[in-house]
């Protein structure tokens, strides 16, 4: 068989498209070219399989699940180039989209089921690896029927930064060149720079100016908090995302921080006593603890409401879908006629996917001590929340490559134990049945969201993606027994959360599930709920749309925490201003800008993304502390907050020269 020539990405690949175009992916849909082979599986398993080790204990060390899917498409060129038959650009994608599973089903597993540790429930490590397994299967059976509508209808209208990333990197690696050598340069640098600065004490990652007499008194008489987090995986996300999406998504943290924080600090300043669900006083808290008490619970009632309204918007292609699936019964070969790049999983395979999935879920609540009513409760909870938040998430992932994962999960624990109090289920046996729903919703959005990341890039290259959604299936089995037993493994010689008087075993923070432990044991201990700050969180989400602004990119700039936010709309700043300097030169030197910005971008994330995992890797040595380099002016705050922002500034200016250098004839 011939190799398929690579090809750059069409002109229309990031931009909406007029009346009766259509977009021509680089493999065209009547191209027969290497995709589901040994080679692919085998590479895509291995590698979800390492990942998930890694990122698991990674995540219940310091909080943060490292992403797989980048770094494993630059790995995936290296391994490609092993072969006399150089593996295809299809293959590639599969490979890519097999290992990404590992950080979706990792972020579901160590954000609840460490929880069910700290409570001494201790659960069975084929109750660990069932939860994952059940979760991640309901994500990507949900999700696929939205493809159609995130993927092909909403093309671009959504940024896709995560997949414009993946799918940068697998082309300019492909077509070597001069292309090439830029994307290696843009990941080198920022693979370099925010390995130094995230895992080292080389300048301060976070940048708040509160040496600065303005600054301080801002803070400590109105809590007022500026940060940024100055590192090149959130600029290159930015400029992904654009001026406009960057825009909403910081007016969101303005409104949190820079409005409600102050508000709430000027009514309860001179309140000596507690309110719930806070356990200090707000005249004691900071602006980040009156953020984390308070106003992220508002951000959580936006997330849920902005939720629906998405589900609203998507209910016809849902419809449609569904009427797919009901032709088939008389046509068995329906699906057959629609393009190689346009066909999924048939829908009857979805539905029966999905009724296995709910009796496998209602056989393991059953094994609990509860009744049959109850697991019925369960089981409905489970496919509701999982249903449901799949649209959040997959909108989430394509709008700001951010999954809110851990509100959710915190919604879904607030709702299951209001539910399920009211049918007398309570204690450990509660806790344990509320962690099980939650595990299972969480790892569900999680994958759902990596997986309309898998299913975009394979539509800007030409995959099929009945293909991916197959293999989707084989991450997720791979990453759950995976994570599984590395949970199970961690729990015999660690200790989850905080240390026990007369335990000897170190401790490993998961802060998440400690977060979530906290949250269940306190509802089923009837304590109340925080039902204003979510109807708050609602209201706003409501005005939004009644403005018609995407109320969900808002929400979610409410509850991620502003140090996320800023750097983002210094990205997206930059990309509206090539982008108007491209329009004004026109022809081919515009396009060479418009095309050196993405890769330049793409490499920041991509490099970030390593750089990341290096230092994950790095934290696995149990000797590391992060003064193994450190510079001397590290501890003075006016120089090392001031030599971060500088530096951030030189990264600003490479990416705009790097855009606007003539390429050498």
């Amino acid at each position: 068989m011939s190799e398929v020539e690579t090809k750059s990405l069409p002109e229309n690949a990031y931009r909406a498209l007029s009346q009766g175009e259509t977009y021509p992916p680089i493999i065209a849909p009547d191209q027969k070219v290497p995709e589901l082979t040994w080679r692919s599986l085998l590479w895509g398993t291995a590698f979800c399989v390492i990942f998930t080790v890694a990122a698991a204990y990674s995540g219940l060390k310091v909080g943060q699940v490292m992403e797989a899917a980048i770094p494993v498409s630059i790995l995936t060129i290296g391994v490609a180039r092993m072969y006399r038959r150089r593996s295809s650009l299809l293959e590639n994608v599969i490979v890519t989209g097999i290992s990404g599973a590992a950080g979706a089903v990792v972020a579901g597993a160590i954000f609840t089921l460490p929880a069910l540790y700290i409570l001494k429930l201790d659960p069975h490590p084929v109750q660990t690896i069932f939860i994952c397994l059940a979760g991640g299967c309901l994500g990507v059976l949900f999700l696929i029927p939205l493809r159609r509508y995130f993927v092909r209808d909403m093309h671009g209208l959504l940024p896709y930064p995560e997949a414009t990333a993946i799918t940068e990197v697998l082309v300019t690696g492909e077509k070597g060149g001069s292309q090439a050598k830029l994307l290696l340069q843009a990941t080198a640098i920022a693979g370099i720079y925010d390995l130094f600065v995230t895992t080292f004490q080389v300048w301060k990652e976070y940048v708040d100016f509160q040496f600065l007499p303005v600054m301080r008194t801002l803070t400590d008489r109105a809590r007022m908090a500026f940060n940024f987090d100055a590192i090149g995986f959130i600029l290159g996300l930015g400029y992904v995302m654009g001026l406009r999406s960057s825009l909403i998504l910081c007016a969101g943290g303005f409104l949190a921080n820079f409005v409600l924080v102050p508000l709430i600090w000027f009514i309860g300043s001179h309140i000596d006593s507690a309110i719930y669900p806070a356990i200090i006083p707000i005249s004691k808290m900071t602006a980040a603890q009156i953020f984390r008490n308070y106003v992220r619970f508002v951000g959580v009632g936006a997330i849920a409401t902005a939720g629906i309204f998405g589900i609203i918007k998507s209910l016809r292609v849902v419809a449609r879908s569904f009427g797919i699936a009901l032709r088939t019964f008389g046509s068995a070969g329906a699906d057959a006629e629609r393009e190689r790049t346009d066909r999924d999983i048939p829908m009857i395979t979805i539905l029966a996917g999905v009724v296995i999935s709910a009796i496998a879920v209602a056989l393991f609540l059953g094994r609990l001590p509860v009744s049959w009513s109850v697991v019925l409760i369960g089981l409905l909870l489970t496919l509701v929340f999982s249903f449901f938040f799949t649209s959040v998430a997959a909108n989430a992932i394509a709008t700001i490559a951010r999954n809110p994962v851990s509100g959710m999960t915190m919604l879904t624990i607030i709702i299951s134990s209001v539910v399920l109090l009211r049918f007398g289920v309570s204690g450990t046996s509660g806790m344990f049945f509320v962690m099980a729903i939650a595990g299972m919703v969480c790892t569900a959005l999680s994958v759902s969201g990596q997986t309309i990341t898998d299913l975009k890039a394979g539509y800007w290259l030409g995959s099929t993606p009945a293909a991916q959604e197959k293999v989707k299936f084989l991450g997720v089995i791979a990453s759950a027994i995976a994570v599984g037993l590395t949970i199970g493994m961690l729990a015999k010689t660690f200790q989850f959360g905080e240390a026990v008087a007369g335990d000897v075993r170190p401790v490993l923070a998961s802060p998440q599930a400690s977060i979530m432990k906290a949250l269940v044991e306190g509802f089923m201990s009837h304590q109340p709920v925080t039902y204003l700050l979510f109807g708050v969180g609602a209201v706003v989400a409501i005005v939004l749309e009644m403005l018609g602004q995407p109320s969900l990119i808002f929400a979610l700039g409410m509850y991620l925490p502003l140090e996320l936010n800023t750097p983002a709309l210094v990205g997206g700043f930059i990309s509206h201003f090539l982008n108007q300097r491209s329009v004004k030169m026109g022809g081919e030197p515009g396009k060479r800008i418009r095309e050196r910005g993405v890769i330049i971008a793409s490499g920041l994330m991509a490099g970030g993304a390593i750089g990341g995992v290096i230092g994950a890797a790095l934290r696995l040595i149990p000797s590391f502390r992060e003064d193994w380099i450190k510079l001397p002016h590290y501890s003075n705050e006016p120089i090392s907050q001031t030599v971060s922002a500088v530096a951030f500034i030189g990264l600003c200016l490479y990416i705009w020269f790097g855009s606007v250098k003539k390429e050498k004839a």
